[in-house]
This record gives C-alpha cells, sequence and structure tokens, in this order.
C-alpha cells in the first residue's frame, strides 16, 4: 500500500462557511449538546441512542471489545427490525401514516402505502417466505429494480431473521451468480422484468442463467412487473401474486439477539472476488435510525423524504429502508432513471410530494449542472429544506450549485462520508450547528471518533495559513455500533483488509485519504488508488477533477494517473464540457491545465485533457476510472459489463 502523506497544496482550501439560519437551528433535531454528551461518555450516549428503539429484551453491556476487532454491541439485547420499522408506528396510532409513496418510472404508474398497509404486507410476505421453507439464518438473495416489493421482502427477511443480501437489478447474471454462491442463498426474489428508460428489459432470464445447477437455490419468488413472457421451472419459480396476497396478515415477529445477522451486502475487493459485508441488527438499526434522525432533521409528521439510491447498494439498505422506516417517515421511492422521460423528471417528483429532504449523489448534481439550471427553475422546489450529498467527495463548485439551485442559497446541505462496511453516516454536519464548508464532510458525528494520520499512526494537523496541509489515512480508532462484523465466510480477510494496516493501533482503515482544513474539519480526499504520484508529490485526483469542474466551461471531469517515464505518473484528464463553452476552443485545453496550475500547483497540470462527450459510469452512476486508465495507458479494456454504455470509449478514444 503507497504512503499518501506528502504535503500538497488543494483547490479551495478553506472556502466560506455557511451557517445554519437561526430560524433551522431553532427547531433542529439535534444541537451542539449531542457532542458534549458523547464526549462525556461515548458508550453512555449509544446507550440513549440505542433506547429510541423497542427492545424486547432490555440489553446489558452496551459494548464488548475483547475480541477485537469483532464487536458485540448492545450484549444479550434482544429485538424484532420489522417490528421497529413498521408494527410500532401502527401501534402508537400512526398507520395511517403514509409510509411510501412510490413512484414508477412510465408516467402516472404510483401507488401510495400507509405504515398498516406496510404492515400487512410484511406480514403476508413474512408467512409465504415461511410456507417456501425459509428459516433465522437463512439467506435469501433480492434482485430486483425499485418496486415495493423490494423493500417488502427486505422487511419480511428481517421479520423472520432470514439474511438478505441484495444484489443490484443492473448487475450481470455472473455477477449475482457469485453472490448466490457465496451466500448459499435458499431463495432468490426477482421481478419478470424492469424498466430502463422506458422499455421493459427481462430480470428473470439473468436469474435463470445464475441459478443454473446452484444446489443451494431451492426457489425463485418472481414478482410480475413488466408483464413481458417469462419462462418459469415448475416447481421451483413461483409468482410472488399467487402466494403472498393469499397469505394471512397475521404474523407475530420473533425477537432476535442484537448480534444476529440481518444482512450481507456484497461489495468489490482488490482480489477481484466480491466481498460479503455482513451486518448485524441492534447496532446497525441504532445508529441507522440515530444518523437519519439528526443528519436529515427529519420531522416525521411533517416531512417528504426522498433518498435517490437503489436498494442494491448499502445507501439504499439504510437511507431508504432501515434509517427512514424507524423513524416513521413518509418518503419518496423512485423506479426510473434521473432523466426519463424528460430531464425535468426529479423535480417534477420533488414538486409533485413537496419533497422537503432530498439525499442524492455528487454524479446527479453534476449531470444535472450539465443540463443547465433553466429545468429546475421551471418547477417549484420551495418545498426543499435540507439537502444532503452522498457516495464520494462532492466538489465544491457542485455543493454551491447544489445549494443555490434546489435550496433557493439557504437550504442546509449535509455532506455524508461512510462506507458499504460502516453501515451508517460517520462524518458529516449536523444542519442545526455545523458552518459547512463546500466540499468538505467537516467532523464526525457525536458518537463517532474518526482521525487522520500518517505512515506511522501519528496524527497530523490543521491546514498552515499558507494553504499547504498534509494528506494522510482517515482511520476510524473507536469501535461504532454499525460497524461490519465481519466478511461472510472469511475472517482472516475481514482482519486482513480492515484492520492490517494499523493493527498496532487496532484501528480501522478501509482505504480513503484525507486531509484537516485550517479549522480541522475533515476533506476525504478518496480512495488511496485515487492518489497519483506526480515526480515524488502526492495528488489526489479528486482535487484535480475539483479544479477541472470549478472553470466556468466544464459540466464533468474525470481524473487518472497513467505511467509516465518521467515522472512516474502523469495525469490524464478527461472532461465534459458545459453547451455553453466553446468545444472547438483551441485554447480550451490550455486554459484548463492553466486552471488547475492555478488552484493547485504546476505539479498538478495534466499532461493531457481530453474534450469527451460523456464519460463511462456504471448503472449507479460511478465512473470507472479503472477503465479510463486502460484508455490512459493504451492498454486493451478491462471488464465493461456494469457499463451503461461500453460504446462510450470509441468517442472517448476518438478524442485522443
Amino acid at each position: 500500500m503507497p504512503s499518501i502523506v506528502e504535503t500538497a497544496a488543494s483547490a479551495d482550501i478553506d472556502p466560506p462557511a455557511f451557517p445554519p439560519s437561526d430560524e433551522f437551528a431553532a427547531s433542529a433535531n439535534a444541537s451542539a449538546e449531542l457532542y458534549d454528551e458523547a464526549e462525556r461518555d461515548r458508550l453512555a450516549f449509544w446507550d440513549k441512542q440505542a433506547r429510541r428503539l423497542a427492545w424486547e429484551t432490555p440489553f446489558g453491556e452496551v459494548l464488548d471489545w475483547s475480541e477485537a476487532p469483532f464487536a458485540k454491541w448492545f450484549v444479550g439485547g434482544k429485538l424484532n427490525v420489522a417490528y421497529n420499522c413498521v408494527d410500532r408506528h401502527v401501534e402508537a396510532g400512526n398507520g395511517d401514516r403514509v409510509a411510501i409513496h412510490w413512484e414508477g418510472e412510465p408516467v402516472g404508474d404510483q401507488r401510495t402505502i400507509t405504515y398498516a398497509e406496510l404492515k400487512d404486507e410484511v406480514s403476508q410476505a413474512a408467512n409465504a417466505l415461511t410456507d417456501l421453507g425459509l428459516v433465522a439464518g437463512d439467506r435469501v438473495a433480492i434482485y430486483m429494480p425499485m418496486v415495493p416489493e423490494a423493500i417488502v421482502a427486505m422487511l419480511a427477511c428481517a421479520r423472520l431473521g432470514v439474511m438478505h443480501s441484495v444484489v443490484f437489478a443492473g448487475f450481470s447474471a455472473s455477477a449475482l451468480r457469485a453472490r448466490v454462491e457465496d451466500a448459499e442463498a435458499k431463495l432468490v426474489i426477482t421481478t419478470d422484468g424492469q424498466y430502463r428508460r422506458g422499455k421493459a428489459a427481462s430480470l428473470k432470464e439473468a436469474v435463470d442463467e445464475a441459478v443454473k445447477d446452484q444446489e443451494c437455490v431451492e426457489h425463485v419468488l418472481v414478482v410480475r412487473r413488466t408483464g413481458i413472457d417469462t419462462a418459469m421451472t415448475e416447481g421451483r419459480d413461483v409468482w410472488w401474486d399467487e402466494v403472498v396476497p393469499k397469505a394471512s396478515t397475521d404474523h407475530t415477529p420473533e425477537a432476535f439477539d442484537a448480534e444476529h445477522p440481518l444482512f450481507l451486502l456484497y461489495t468489490s475487493g482488490t482480489t477481484g472476488k466480491p466481498k460479503g459485508i455482513m451486518h448485524t441488527t441492534g447496532g446497525y438499526l441504532t445508529q441507522s435510525s440515530y444518523t437519519h434522525f439528526n443528519v436529515f432533521d427529519v420531522k416525521p409528521e411533517t416531512d417528504v423524504y426522498w433518498c435517490t439510491a437503489d436498494i442494491g447498494w448499502v445507501t439504499g439498505h439504510t437511507y431508504i429502508v432501515y434509517g427512514p422506516l424507524s423513524n416513521g417517515v413518509t418518503q419518496v421511492v423512485y423506479e426510473g432513471t434521473p432523466t426519463s422521460p424528460t430531464e425535468h423528471r426529479h423535480f417534477e417528483v420533488i414538486e409533485k410530494y413537496g419533497v422537503t429532504i432530498y439525499y442524492t449523489a455528487p454524479t446527479l448534481i453534476r449531470t444535472f449542472m450539465k443540463l443547465g439550471r433553466q429545468i429546475a427553475a421551471e418547477h417549484d422546489l420551495s418545498s426543499l429544506r435540507l439537502l444532503g450529498s452522498v457516495g464520494e467527495p462532492i466538489n465544491p463548485e457542485a455543493w454551491r450549485w447544489y445549494r443555490t439551485v434546489f435550496g433557493a442559497d439557504k437550504t442546509p446541505i449535509v455532506d455524508t462520508w461512510w462506507q458499504t462496511e460502516t453501515g451508517s453516516i460517520m462524518i458529516s454536519p449536523l444542519p442545526g450547528v455545523t458552518d459547512a464548508k463546500p466540499g468538505s464532510a467537516m467532523t464526525p458525528l457525536p458518537g463517532i471518533s474518526a482521525v487522520i494520520v500518517d505512515d506511522d499512526g501519528k496524527q497530523l494537523e490543521p491546514g498552515t495559513d499558507h494553504g499547504e496541509q498534509a494528506n494522510g489515512y482517515l482511520v476510524l480508532d473507536k469501535p461504532w455500533p454499525s460497524m461490519l462484523r465481519g466478511i461472510w465466510g472469511d475472517p482472516e480477510r475481514f482482519k486482513e483488509t480492515y484492520w492490517s494496516r494499523f493493527a498496532e493501533q487496532g484501528w480501522y482503515f478501509a482505504g480513503d485519504g484525507a486531509r484537516y482544513g485550517a479549522d480541522g474539519e475533515i476533506w476525504v480526499l478518496g480512495r488511496i488508488d485515487d492518489v497519483m504520484n506526480i515526480s515524488g508529490h502526492r495528488i489526489s485526483t479528486a482535487e484535480v477533477e475539483s479544479a477541472l469542474v470549478g472553470h466556468s466551461g466544464v459540466a464533468e471531469a474525470a481524473v487518472v494517473g497513467a505511467s509516465d517515464e518521467q515522472t512516474g505518473q502523469a495525469i490524464c484528464a478527461f472532461v465534459i464540457l458545459k453547451a455553453s463553452a466553446k468545444a472547438d476552443d483551441a485554447n480550451m485545453v490550455e486554459e484548463l491545465r492553466a486552471e488547475v496550475a492555478k488552484e493547485i500547483s504546476p505539479i498538478a497540470k495534466p499532461r493531457e485533457i481530453h474534450v469527451v462527450p460523456e464519460l463511462p459510469k456504471t448503472r449507479s452512476g460511478k465512473i470507472m476510472r479503472r477503465l479510463l486508465r486502460d484508455v490512459a495507458e493504451g492498454r486493451e479494456l478491462g471488464d465493461t459489463s456494469t457499463l451503461v454504455d461500453p460504446s462510450v470509449f470509441e468517442a472517448i478514444r476518438a478524442s485522443k
């Protein structure tokens, strides 16, 4: 693993802060006292947060860290996750509250589901799964688009103590097969197909290919979504509508130990074999509920919350399913792509439901920037009172655009840092407390401890007045409730992957670099794999991308390091220009190189800048920088199966 502890200048090193308004702060869920309370007694703080949930059996010890790095939180306590997300709200008299406003991709395709209705559907699904032979401890693979049945399926599994492994519906049959095989899933739940930009495409065919000769799979449960012709294997395949609606709505949930496994979620690993990240019940739900309540300042009686993620990713698990539903919130769930059938779709949904809290990814924000603010201006976005960002560091220019165009230059933004492995948000502003700086996740949440250290584990200091700062490793030096409990079936890989770099100190490190700002705030620089070594100087791809996107003519940028005989690595940039910029301006490339030199350092000037029409992205919106490195170094392309449009490389190569 390379060192990232070098001194380098950074773009937008100490931008002005944006404090919350007095009005927002006065009614915010969280106050500065939360930090003080957690600092006085961290475990007492988490004890209090856990008691926001309903426990059938009270827990004793808050944390058992005696077998580190394998934690046990809320020892001896028992609860049921689905009961906490659904039943208790109905019992409290809120059964008529809308849980989900579901908006399908085809215009006019919609459902409104109350908490009482959700309870009935989850109970029916739990009974149906029991009839199919599922028992606590079994694994179920869920391979579905963003339809209500996907959330029902997750909650039904949680209700039974069955581990779900949600696989993003954009993944290939081979990716699904690897995850089904590793988890030894007994059941796969899917749909006949899904809509992508108005067209129905089969999902069941991929499932058939994935489960062929998989002896562990006993049944495939299929939801009718598109109505396309679907082959069914007799004795194995079952239609959802023929078993779930016919099941009883009476179901008594069983309470499970706080450390009972809740779900597996697979994430990519350096070996090429996906890692099955395992999360458990009590700690995960405690921190998911706590962070959702305080970071998003949710008011369940009045807010309409919308997280634009997919349940195939951890953001969808924590901030569509378990966080919002545990807090009894009304939320929007959208099935389709952001610009289908037109670029107005997201803005229309915000307007239609009066969305008050909107949580999305920087990639999507930059897509809207590229389309231009005139589209947003055609819609009434005045209902929005809080904005959020997730998935990657957001560049300051996109942050400011987001606040101005979506938030009328007054709405707080919570820029959140966390990972599949952490389970829930770790570093973020508290919207009624923090003076937020564009592009910074700011500071660890109350109850969380994170520090930036050098190669030897020594904590770094905030930046100097001369605009220079040390880049270091972002580590978590104390356990947290929603932490992963291991990699499925491979405890040694768990220890090696996350705990070996700072084994002596007992710290968690999962690969992100960061630096401190002038006021001690944290600036996440992305994966250390994305830190380039230019003539011995370590420069983050995120910093260079931020400088490029800060130029008025650039809509989006991706930067990679390519081998260079002279400097070790050279910076190669791929940029999409805004429509207002002159794509044929011969001076644009030099202008952009000068911009990077000005914002960061002449050392950071890209060797190459290619103006391209699109960037290679996965279906989740992630830029595939690995493939751009292949292009930059003239290699054969690696696996392109997860890309939305593999043909984009023809245009990229033509630009070289």
